[in-house]
């Protein structure tokens, strides 16, 4: 359990923690292929999925003034083609799917950061807040688009600092840019493998935002720690007393 007496600092993770409720990406995605009427399994769509993720880890697609829409635009567009590539889509819905899909997904992060946003201002008032994120090297654009950036006056990306999740040591810089020592300081990620494990590693308390995962194997880890609505934060962190 939580020994909020300890507790000095939080680091959040950011995509599928602050935007998603929880989920893994591949879901919010998944869900708005099905509401566009984009017509593949769901298994094909996974391996376009991976292989836009591969894809925008090798290229630079994304530059640091995207902001998230752009990001899906480009994100979808990627996927799209592979999907025309191997045979799953016809190229004439390209243009048409790729965006209602990034657009669905948009509005569905947007909503959620909405919900999150409260709990930030909540917590933002009692404790400094640091964001830890493995992001494209545009996390700032993305925070200042969904007016987020004044909740985290320091971002550790792994685009920049050249460190990615489950590396622990992405979690140790956030823990030198709150000034703290690892037990003063608490996690929050949507992912076991690569928020959790790595952050207990270096002595940080967790709290687990465990939605819909990529793996069956992550949807079955249980934790003593695990949260289903980031609203929870604000009883599990705040006493009465501090309000």
């Amino acid at each position: 359990m939580i020994d909020k007496s300890k507790i000095k600092g939080v680091i959040f993770d950011y995509g599928g923690t602050l935007d998603t409720g929880g989920d893994h990406w591949s879901e919010v995605i998944w869900k708005a292929y099905r509401e566009a009427g984009v017509d593949v399994e769901k298994g094909t769509f996974r391996d376009a999925y991976v292989y836009a993720e591969r894809e925008l880890a090798r290229t630079r697609h994304i530059l640091p003034e995207h902001n998230f829409r752009d990001l899906l635009i480009i994100k979808m567009r990627i996927e799209f083609d592979w999907l025309v590539k191997n045979g799953a889509i016809s190229e004439d819905v390209v243009q048409e799917k790729s965006e209602t899909v990034a657009l669905l997904c948009y509005e569905s992060a947007k909503n959620k950061v909405e919900e999150a946003k409260v709990v930030l201002q909540k917590l933002s008032e009692k404790y400094p807040l640091v964001l830890v994120s493995n992001f494209y090297g545009n996390v700032e654009s993305v925070l200042r688009d969904f007016d987020l950036k004044k909740y985290f006056p320091k971002i550790i990306e792994s685009a920049v600092v050249g460190v990615r999740k489950p590396d622990p040591k992405i979690f140790e810089l956030g823990v030198e840019a709150l000034g703290l020592t690892p037990g003063e300081t608490v996690v929050v990620g949507d992912s076991y493998r690569k928020d959790i494990v790595p952050a207990e590693k270096i002595g940080c308390q967790t709290i687990w935002i465990k939605g819909k995962g990529w793996t069956d194997e992550e949807d079955a880890q249980t934790h003593p720690n695990i949260i289903k609505e980031i609203n929870e934060l604000i009883p599990m962190l705040c006493s009465i007393n501090n309000n």
